[in-house]
């Protein structure tokens, strides 16, 4: 099997259609500034004790308020000892996709279920048998659950032995890539990355995911918001991603951080894919891509 660390999926799936380009010329804090706007001022302090303060930190950096989304949550870099956290955190959130792509997504692709449709019709006309009839979409969604399962799990034994193998080593030592994590409560309950594209000057969002059971409280937002800033303070001239989630929630969650949907496809090629017959045919995932433009080159 070969494994190609530079094909990723995520958290690998449309932005408002008027997002201006901001102007390279400003200073980083003024392009920060017209990317999101001030967080509030902590309030000022009540006559009584606050039963729990205003957690600092979050997604605008150590010492600063947190921004109302994320509350509570500190956003700071990935320590080796938080290995085996993240990696479960990626794992369990890859894992999902299993029948999200197998079913939800199946509404992505008419023509599978066109297909299903005529050969439910083709049982019914050389058999008459209701059973048997119902029994054939029931079969072609067993098999595209398989081999959907097939292919997520073979993409996730390349990502854990690749760059999910050894983060610090793949992410942290490198210039201008990173990793960071969420921590509530002194546990790791999200992760994201940046990876540089030195030859086009953009930075890549990818390995995004958010423990399930800390969802909702805008953790996966503050996240996004640390790696935009990333790029802000390291000049790069645009953030990209790619992604072949299913729910609208994600694509809602990149469009609230100020991405441009720029395309997609239903031919991309995840990592650990053998491209046989059968997994042309019982899986099929759309591809799309995402842009934030930070200023013109």
């Amino acid at each position: 099997m070969h494994c190609e660390p530079d094909m990723v999926c995520e958290t690998k799936i449309v932005a408002a259609e008027d997002h201006e380009a901001l102007p390279g010329a400003k200073k980083d804090a003024l392009l920060a500034a017209a990317m999101w706007p001030p967080l509030p001022a902590a309030p000022p302090p009540a006559p009584q004790p606050q039963p729990q303060p205003q957690p600092r930190g979050g997604a605008g950096g150590a010492g600063g308020a947190g921004p109302p989304e994320g509350r509570g949550v500190h956003i700071r870099e990935f320590r080796a000892a938080e290995q085996e956290a993240a990696c479960r955190i990626f794992y369990d959130g890859i894992m999902e996709r299993i029948p999200n792509t197998a079913f939800r997504g199946l509404r992505q692709h008419p023509r599978a279920l066109l297909l299903c449709a005529l050969l439910a019709g083709l049982c019914w006309a050389l058999t008459g048998s209701l059973l048997l009839t119902c029994l054939v979409p029931a079969g072609l969604l067993a098999l595209r659950y398989y081999y959907s399962r097939k292919v997520v799990l073979a993409y996730l034994d390349c990502a854990l032995h690749t760059d999910m193998a050894d983060i610090e080593q793949y992410y942290m030592k490198p210039p201008g890539s990173c990793f960071w994590v969420a921590v509530l409560d002194g546990n790791v309950v999200g992760i994201v990355a940046a990876r540089a594209h030195e030859a086009d000057n953009t930075v890549e969002l990818l390995r995004m995911s958010v423990d399930s059971r800390f969802r909702g409280k805008g953790i996966a937002k503050a996240l996004g918001r640390k790696v935009l800033e990333f790029a802000v303070v390291h000049n790069y001239s645009a953030v990209v991603l790619g992604t072949t989630a299913v729910k609208v929630a994600a694509h809602k969650l990149y469009e609230s951080l100020g991405f441009r949907h720029m395309g997609c496809s239903d031919h991309y090629v995840l990592p650990g894919m053998t491209l046989s017959l059968a997994e042309r045919l019982f899986f099929q995932v759309r591809y799309h891509r995402y842009r934030l433009q930070l200023r013109e080159e």
